[in-house]
């Protein structure tokens, strides 16, 4: 099918794309949704202006939206209207997003999808989170760029993903109660890497911000290298 991939830069929707890919659909275009603030309650914030850039790796073209209100009735909307140009646009015939455990995320996805004739697809949905984080690591090139859950030090900021990283992560995730996945915003990640990248990003510039509580790896200056 001719698909559309909900793109945030991080782990979860970069892989749901190669994951799409894999199964044989056509990944046309990326809409990237871009909160107003690092408060959103649905959409990634650190860094997201590198998607840009990760769309050119990928050579896949991407529609750029911007959410100028702070709440999630203005945040839905946004991505609806964002699904029905990119639709119109496009031809799209199904949305690829990046859903693993969340209830509520994919309620909200295949209800706009349903509204507007188009089908969801989860290529990640009720994936095991240990064992979808060590095979994560052994294909993409990860940086967590944001914490904000009990356990999470600021140390992990900037942190690239490896097995061990990964164990270590699930030990805290077990004793703190975080989702390994980080899919409640307990983190968030940045690709850097993967098999779909023409082009791989070097980070040569960032600032670490901290409140004492949560923080973010704020990139910026990045470069695209060549493999």
């Amino acid at each position: 099918m001719r698909v559309a991939a909900l793109f945030s830069g991080g782990k979860d929707s970069t892989f749901s794309i190669y994951r799409a890919k894999e199964m044989g659909h056509d990944v046309e275009c990326l809409i990237c949704m871009n909160p107003s603030a690092d408060d959103s309650l649905f959409f990634h914030y650190p860094n997201i202006w590198i998607t840009e850039l990760q769309a050119k790796c990928m050579q896949i073209p991407s529609f750029q939206f911007f959410i100028e209100k702070r709440s999630m009735k203005s945040e839905l909307e946004g991505l609806e209207n964002a699904i029905k140009e990119v639709k119109a646009l496009q031809n799209i015939q199904a949305i690829v997003h990046g859903a693993i455990s969340s209830e509520f995320q994919e309620h909200v996805f295949n209800r706009i999808c349903r509204n507007n004739g188009i089908v969801p697809i989860a290529p990640l949905w009720k994936a095991q989170s240990l064992e979808y984080m060590r095979d994560l690591v052994m294909k993409f090139e990860i940086k967590i760029v944001s914490i904000s859950a009990m356990g999470l030090e600021p140390s992990w900021l900037g942190k690239t993903l490896d097995k061990i990283s990964v164990d270590v992560l699930h030990t805290l995730s077990k004793k703190n109660g975080f989702n390994l996945n980080f899919e409640g915003g307990e983190a968030e990640t940045l690709v850097l890497d993967c098999p779909l990248f023409q082009k791989r990003l070097e980070v040569r510039n960032a600032n670490v911000i901290w409140d004492g509580q949560r923080g973010i790896f704020e990139i910026l200056e990045v470069a695209l290298i060549q493999k």
